[in-house]
């Protein structure tokens, strides 16, 4: 009976240790998270112990117009060309102006193969209406 007790608290320690900070598991293979998640690692920026990348997939005048201080742009019609340059070994948070391209974009990076991708909910607007900074 303590043996059983056990397991089943290491099972359970396991599953909140796996569980913390994931986002939402979508059906194309990424995940979905909040602006919120985001904007806490983007604080930590080059000393996060977690590298990651931010990648706009809007078009270049949108970009022009303001964007996550930091964000690489690639936008979603030019991204199956420009695999390369988006990082296997990084996480990478994916945003669009509410979030319909970077859904696009993020299942295209999953159907490559890429694992550490995340949909910014709500896009660039969802992180300007939280009042998180936008440069031009």
């Amino acid at each position: 009976m303590k043996r059983l007790l056990l397991i089943a608290m290491a099972l359970m320690v396991s599953m909140m240790v796996y569980g913390c900070g994931m986002g939402e598991k979508s059906a194309g293979g990424y995940e979905n998270a909040s602006v919120t998640d985001i904007h806490e690692h983007w604080q930590q920026g080059t000393a996060s112990p977690n590298p990651f990348m931010l990648l706009d997939v809007r078009t270049p005048e949108e970009y022009a117009a303001g964007h996550i201080p930091g964000a690489t742009l690639i936008p979603v019609q030019d991204l199956a060309e420009h695999l390369v340059e988006v990082p296997r070994d990084k996480q990478v948070y994916i945003y669009c102006h509410s979030g319909k391209r970077s859904a696009r974009a993020s299942k295209l990076l999953a159907e490559h193969g890429y694992t550490n991708i995340e949909n910014i909910v709500g896009g660039i607007e969802a992180w300007k209406d939280a009042g998180y900074p936008v440069v031009k």
